[in-house]
Formats: structure tokens, C-alpha cells, sequence
């Protein structure tokens, strides 16, 4: 696939870049063009991210920043059994533990709630950091809902790290999933003030909490373009009213379009 000649490589991770070190040089150089082609569309155009992470994976697939990649590119595209099966293969090359909550969303994305609630209490989870344990209840807390379990889900998000005033890079994250929660159990109140906090929080637009907001408040939002487009339509009536006027009048064409 082509890539932009300005994409030279040495944009990615240093971790990454000694990975590729055990390939020969220009060999090495084409995977790291084709992670960084990853890296850049696989949040505005995951499939085209995956379409790069398939070149990767065929030219180096025994490198694990290349397998755990592909993993996310058909994460990024609800391709869950394949990324499942990229994740498992990335964490036996290094041992590591920061894919496991992704892992168990995996499982989620596949209907097996049940299996994602299983990985939540292995060990693996006490050896995640802040964030990874973060994401792990994020993911239990989904997996409760998809069974129904409501209350289950609000009580599993209830953490100190919720609780906490310091704003973390999950921070937004966590409240807005809490505050869907009580939405969905009918405590409005409560979710409309969770949103609030989670948009507080929200400095980077993760979350379209200002949306929910507007939504508990009763704000609807206009289309302005489709209410200038109904605007030009002309009205039957209002021309059968104008028969017989001046031509002067309606020669120009703009009578009754707003004024830009």
C-alpha cells in the first residue's frame, strides 16, 4: 500500500523502534512506515489502519509491537476474535500484562460477558498499573451491563478513583460510564451531575457528555442547514399570492432566503 513519502519511520516509539532492531535495516524501515500509517488512521479511518497493520504483520510477525498493533487495528474495526488472537500472541512474546483489559473487551465485543467478568478477578489485574486497573473496571462494569446487571455495574464503578478530585487521563472516562449507568437504572439526577463532573473533566472531548447534558436539560439542537434548505423550497401559495406583482418585485431571486 502506498505511504506518503514524509513518513520516514522514525516517528514511532523509541520501545518499538529497538523491537524492529532484530530485523534487517530496510526491512525494519518498511514495518515502522507501516506502524506509523497504523498509529495515524486508526481513530479517522480504522479500516485503512488495518489494511497497513496486515502489511506489517506479513512482513514481521514475530514482532510483538507489530502483533499487539494488529491487534488494535481490528480492535478498531470489531474484528474482536482477530484481535483476541493478535493480543494473545503479543502478550506470550513479551509476558506483559497491559493487554488484559483490552483482552477482556475482546471478549465482551464477542457476547461472552461471562469470560470478560472471569478475567476481571484473575491475577493478571493486580499486576496492572492505575490506568490498567482503571480500564479493567470499565470493561467489568460493561460486561455487567450486557447481563443485565445494572446495579452490579454502578456498584463495580464506584472506586476511589472516582471518588478522587485530581483529574487523571481516565478521569473523564469513569464518570461518563458511571453516570450512562445511573441513566440506565432512572436516577437522572445523579447522572445528570456524574455527566457534568465527567465534562469537567473531559479537556480532550473523549466523551460527548455535553451532549447527554443537553439531553437531560430538554436543549435540542437545529440543523441549520436543513432549515435553510426548507427555507428555498418555494410555497405553493405564497406564489399563487404573488400573480399578478410587479416583475421588479421577484426578478432578483431573493426574496425570502435569509440574508448571509
Amino acid at each position: 500500500m502506498p505511504i506518503p513519502d514524509d513518513v520516514t519511520g522514525d516517528e514511532i516509539d523509541k520501545d518499538v523502534r529497538q523491537e524492529l532492531q532484530s530485523l534487517p535495516k530496510g526491512l525494519a524501515e518498511d514495518v515502522a512506515r507501516n506502524l506509523v500509517m497504523v498509529a495515524n488512521l486508526i481513530d479517522e479511518d480504522p479500516e485503512q489502519a488495518y489494511a497497513y497493520s496486515r502489511v506489517a504483520l506479513r512482513l514481521a510477525s514475530r514482532v510483538a509491537a507489530v502483533r499487539e498493533a494488529a491487534g488494535f487495528a481490528a480492535y478498531a474495526t470489531q474484528k474482536y476474535s482477530e484481535a483476541l488472537a493478535e493480543f494473545r500472541a503479543a502478550r506470550r512474546m513479551t509476558g506483559g500484562v497491559e493487554l488484559w483489559p483490552v483482552m477482556a473487551d475482546c471478549e465482551r465485543g464477542l457476547g461472552r460477558p461471562e469470560r470478560a467478568m472471569a478475567m476481571a478477578g484473575e491475577p493478571e489485574v493486580q499486576k496492572l498499573d492505575k490506568a490498567g486497573q482503571v480500564e479493567m473496571r470499565l470493561v467489568a462494569a460493561g460486561a455487567r451491563r450486557d447481563m443485565g446487571q445494572i446495579d452490579a455495574a454502578i456498584v463495580t464503578l464506584q472506586s476511589p478513583e472516582l471518588a478522587s478530585s485530581s483529574v487523571q487521563p481516565w478521569t473523564a472516562r469513569l464518570r461518563y460510564a458511571y453516570a450512562d449507568a445511573l441513566l440506565a437504572a432512572d436516577r437522572e439526577s445523579e447522572a445528570r451531575e456524574w455527566f457534568a463532573k465527567a465534562l469537567e473533566a473531559d479537556k480532550d472531548g473523549a466523551t460527548d457528555a455535553s451532549d447527554r447534558l443537553a439531553e437531560l436539560d430538554g436543549v435540542e439542537f437545529v440543523d441549520v442547514m436543513d432549515e435553510d434548505d426548507h427555507d428555498d423550497v418555494p410555497d405553493p401559495d405564497d406564489a399563487n399570492d404573488r400573480d399578478g406583482e410587479d416583475e421588479h418585485d421577484t426578478a432578483d431571486g431573493t426574496e425570502g432566503k435569509q440574508a448571509e
